[in-house]
């Protein structure tokens, strides 16, 4: 293996940061439901640690978050392919653009359920 092995693993783990820096840049410009999602992230997320008593709750609390940034980071990625294969209408695009929709529907339905669960039974 020896540092030529290590520098090219290196090497490729920093060529792989560079590209998802590139990836979260596109999706700041231009996606207004991922710039809408971090912002309400950037909110939360000091007040998740806060709110949290333990750290097992304050990763519910961040980690559901995370989950909504990441889930829309894939639909984003499939709704810009099948605008790439073409602008036609048909069945199965829509088909793919409504269920990664609906993932970050669940995804959004998950914060509320876990922040729920984790900080009403305080306010009884």
């Amino acid at each position: 293996m020896g540092a030529k092995a290590s520098g090219q693993g290196l090497r490729r783990v920093w060529r792989a940061f560079g590209w998802s820096m590139s990836g979260l840049r596109a999706a700041l410009h231009n996606e207004a439901a991922f710039r809408q999602e971090a912002g309400l992230c950037l909110v939360l997320a000091p007040l998740a640690l806060w709110l949290g008593e333990t750290g097992t709750e304050r990763a519910l609390l961040i980690g559901s978050l995370s989950l909504v940034l990441i889930t829309e980071l894939l639909n984003s990625a499939i709704e810009a392919v099948v605008d790439r294969i073409g602008s036609e209408q048909h069945e199965l695009s829509g088909r793919a653009k409504d269920i990664g929709s609906a993932a970050v529907f669940i995804s959004l339905a998950n914060v509320v359920a876990i922040w729920l669960l984790v900080l009403l039974p305080r306010w009884h």
